[in-house]
């Protein structure tokens, strides 16, 4: 007559029969081939939210650093092609995005950031993070931010504003980047 294995027993080999399959199944992934990221094309020029505007310095579709932008870690304004460059001490460029310019512009030429903050809510009423700011012109406050729930600024309604508004995640690139003293280059 066939005894019986207690229900400990049966759970025990299924459990150990689990894992053994599990750990194989992991070992045979770590030899396989890795995922590579993908570029990020531009975004069209009604960008929105949802498309993301950074891409790869190393990107096809990434512009060039424009000629002319000084020498040495910075951050690149191109009031033109509405895009920011951040450039490491060796020139190399780290990363590169668009952005929304406010109403009001710095005149080309070199500044630098002359006060943070954290988040606060901006001129528009929007409650932005990352707030870096540049100079004033006409009495406005010239910064970089980014909206708290990543969206693009509303439109202006007449308003003078000095806030060059990101993505979020390019948001958070430049608040590591760059902090007080670090040199900004704005280009046409």
């Amino acid at each position: 007559m066939a005894a019986r294995l207690p229900s400990w027993a049966w759970v025990t080999g299924l459990t150990a029969g689990a894992t053994a399959a599990v750990v194989a199944l992991a070992v045979q992934a770590d030899h396989g081939p890795r995922p590579t990221a993908a570029a990020v094309a531009s975004p069209s020029a009604s960008a929105s939210a949802s498309a993301h505007a950074s891409t790869a310095p190393h990107s096809p579709a990434a512009p060039a650093l424009p000629d002319g932008s000084g020498e040495g870690r910075r951050i690149v304004y191109s009031l033109g092609e509405k895009r920011v460059w951040l450039v490491d001490a060796t020139g190399k460029v780290t990363r590169t995005f668009t952005v929304w310019p406010g109403t009001v512009s710095p005149q080309p030429g070199r500044y630098s950031i002359i006060a943070s903050r954290q988040s606060l809510k901006g001129s528009d009423g929007v409650e932005i993070e990352h707030v870096m700011y540049i100079t004033k012109v006409q009495g406005v406050n010239v910064a970089f931010s980014n909206a708290l729930d990543g969206s693009s600024p509303p439109p202006a309604g007449g308003q003078k504003l000095g806030g060059i508004r990101m993505h979020k995640e390019d948001g958070a690139a430049l608040w590591s980047f760059g902090g007080t003293n670090t040199n900004v280059t704005i280009v046409k």
